[in-house]
């Protein structure tokens, strides 16, 4: 299925993407060329303009900006990893309040206000247990109650993304739509490959996440899949306080089967539970999610949410839609050099991390790039 397809197979999230680079043909040689224009590849290309102005970067991307897990995500920021902790990570939250101050300097508008980033902190919901005077209580294989709150909240993820992609423009990054990276081959330079012509580049990023991983040597590592969500048109005040989400705080399951949500500015709800592998291949490229498979698995999700409890039973839900995910053993993020060369380096796998993780080790790779920092002993691909 070709990339530019893939926003009507997977569906239409609820976040809109303002911002369409300005056309300019793809140079011949560059410093940097980055991969992917999501929230890594994005954050990666503004970190390089702003800390070494001298240095030309470009973004490839192979359909529009943000079409793939970016745009789809359920904008939930978490904390840490999938994995926890690891050694040396640091505060992936200030980090990312950090990087989105320094990155919006000149924009008139605070990137952290544009994209709407709110951190009261996640409830984590199980069906034993729960905290005194739990503002949640859902019937879902259980009673689910709020067992505790750890650090995190809400962005809009279409904003994030506009918000990266104009700062990766205001401090020269060259940004490149339906630019689909074919091989890269590895000389003195890398020779990138792609639909309408070729360019050779210094140091790469691969920043493609669960997408094109042949290309970014993962494909025997990972394992891809397309999760599900789906929101709901806004409800009143007074509805979602006696749901127990007036407080907006993101929730997810620590038990199974699993559900995770986020009330979203404008009172919708976003829900999500599910995952659809690819079939053969493994690509999730070729997932629809009108087949049968999700669509039953959206049927049974919409059911359950109307069921939680009394006051859920008439939610409208208006858009349904699913984005690819990356996972591998261990749950830690992969963070590393090419398999093929010193000269790439690859990030992924946030594995529903992805949201602070990526604009956060995006950044911490653009470094790496410019000689100012090292890789973490985690993340390794082998």
């Amino acid at each position: 299925m070709a990339t530019s397809l893939l926003q009507n197979a997977w569906g239409q999230p609820p976040w809109k993407i303002a911002f369409t680079p300005a056309q300019q043909p793809p140079p011949k040689s560059v410093d940097f060329a980055i991969i992917g224009a999501g929230f890594t590849g994005l954050a990666a290309a503004a970190w390089l303009g702003l800390h070494a102005p001298g240095k030309s970067v470009v973004v490839l991307e192979a359909g529009r900006i943000g079409r793939g897990a970016s745009g789809r995500t359920g904008g939930m920021v978490l904390a840490e990893s999938a994995a926890g902790d690891l050694p040396g990570l640091g505060d992936v939250l200030v980090g990312l309040g950090r990087i989105l101050g320094e990155l919006g300097q000149g924009s008139g508008i605070p990137l952290a206000d544009s994209c709407e980033l709110a951190l009261p902190g996640a409830w984590e919901i199980a069906r034993k247990g729960g905290i005194a005077q739990s503002p949640i209580s859902w019937n879902d294989s259980g009673t689910l109650r709020v067992v505790n709150q750890v650090p995190g909240g809400t962005l809009d993820p279409g904003k994030l993304v506009e918000g990266l992609a104009r700062a990766a423009e205001r401090y020269g990054a060259v940004l490149i739509e339906q630019a689909q990276v074919e091989r890269v081959d590895w000389r003195a330079d890398a020779e990138l490959v792609f639909a309408g012509g070729t360019l050779r580049a210094g140091k790469v990023l691969f920043a493609t996440n669960g997408l094109s991983l042949e290309l970014s040597g993962l494909n025997e590592r990972t394992s891809p899949k397309l999760t599900l969500a789906a929101s709901t048109a806004p409800i009143g005040d007074e509805q979602l306080e006696a749901i127990g989400l007036s407080q907006r705080k993101p929730f997810y399951t620590v038990d199974f089967p699993y559900l995770w949500g986020r009330v979203c500015r404008d009172n919708s709800i976003v829900w999500g539970a599910g995952l659809v592998g690819a079939e053969g291949s493994g690509s999730v490229e070729q997932i629809d999610i009108a087949a049968e498979e999700p669509s039953r698995m959206f049927a049974s999700l919409e059911r359950r949410i109307r069921r939680l409890r009394p006051g859920l039973e008439n939610l409208d839900f208006t858009h349904r839609w699913g984005g690819p995910i990356l996972f591998r053993d261990g749950w830690e993020p992969v963070f590393d050099r090419h398999p093929a060369s010193s000269s790439g380096i690859v990030v992924g796998a946030f594995a529903g991390h992805g949201v602070a993780l990526s604009v956060y080790l995006g950044t911490w790779a653009a470094e790496i790039m410019l000689g100012s920092r090292n890789l973490p002993q985690w993340g390794r691909i082998v």
